[in-house]
């Protein structure tokens, strides 16, 4: 039994990993399971992962046969941790030396907390900003819920192992839907405080989120899986509306990486991708949206022509375009 196990989901991590590993290694609180998935990948990862578990008996690692995403690795994680606290860090970003300490300790002090946040440094190749998140003593589970389906708070942070295990990873999706749990992690705390460790968190063009790919489309299911569960959870319906908004939003956002990125994607994404936006356009309740929204140029729902959308969203972009917006 380890006092923190942290899951670390690794895909084609080579360049980066050792600074994950290393960070780890040197965290103040010792008593940790580290637990390293390669997914499956095609680089030098599972050698690196070799050797730093030759090195310290408290990291363990594992290698699937075939890429599944960081939710379904993340999972197979979960299920070997014996900690009585869980994190995960990816591959990319690093943690401050006392950043496990930090959390563990604000859990051990209050035992109603169930999750507790760090403090994320985003760090960019020439810079490096403070996550703008509001600082705040306690929160319940339902209002640090609310706060995160807009992401006012952020999604990394410690919990209790026994909350996790009940309520793994979201792998509905290849991509994003990971974003899932924390929501629901945050709804099902009685209370939710962070802590003075920090995150690093490394913004490049690798990433994931940040490669142009067929991937952004999940992004749509990923919030389709979100309501589901909400509904599921017999959420009340002001926070459905404000995620019928959410979605909504994430909807036009989905149409201006397609309207940005059409030339490099194949006909097949293409295609997949009209798909996909049809039908959530078609499953959003958009009388749930502000009246005002569905009023902007650009943001109008314009059911039932989905054409006539469309043309909106074409207009829109080009004008934005145009003017260097």
């Amino acid at each position: 039994m380890s006092k923190v196990s942290v899951l670390v989901a690794a895909y084609n991590s080579a360049p980066y990993i050792r600074e994950c590993l290393d960070s780890l290694r040197k965290q103040t609180l010792t008593d940790i399971q580290v637990i390293v998935v390669d997914d499956a990948s095609t680089d030098e990862t599972s050698v690196i992962l070799e050797e730093y578990a030759s090195m310290d008996h408290r990291f363990v690692w594992k290698r699937l046969k075939q890429n599944g995403g960081q939710a379904k690795a993340r999972n197979v994680a979960l299920t070997m941790a014996d900690g009585d606290y869980v994190c995960m860090v990816d591959s990319d970003d690093w943690l401050g030396n006392d950043a496990l300490q930090c959390a563990a300790e604000v859990l051990d002090s209050n035992p109603s907390t169930d999750c507790v946040l760090f403090q994320v440094k985003e760090v960019y190749a020439d810079h490096a900003r403070d996550y703008p998140m509001p600082s705040f003593d306690v929160m319940s589970g339902e209002e640090a819920f609310e706060a995160s389906l807009t992401w006012k708070i952020h999604g990394l942070y410690m919990v209790r192992a026994d909350l996790h295990k009940h309520y793994p990873y979201d792998d509905s999706s290849m991509a994003y839907s990971d974003d899932n749990t924390t929501r629901i992690h945050y709804l099902n705390s009685r209370e939710v405080r962070q802590c003075k460790g920090i995150y690093y968190y490394r913004q490049h063009n690798n990433s994931v989120t940040h490669k142009v790919s067929a991937r952004r489309f999940d992004y749509l299911r990923a919030n389709e899986s979100m309501r589901r569960q909400m509904l599921d959870c017999k959420v009340e319906k002001r926070l459905m509306n404000l995620y019928e908004k959410v979605r909504w939003l994430n909807l036009i956002d989905t149409y201006m990486f397609y309207f940005n990125n059409r030339s490099s994607l194949n006909k097949e994404t293409c295609m997949y991708g009209k798909k996909e936006m049809l039908r959530i356009w078609r499953d959003i309740d958009t009388r749930c949206l502000p009246y005002s929204l569905r009023l902007k140029p650009g943001y109008s729902p314009l059911k039932p022509f989905w054409w006539l959308f469309v043309l909106q969203e074409e207009i829109y972009f080009s004008l934005r375009k145009l003017f260097g917006k």
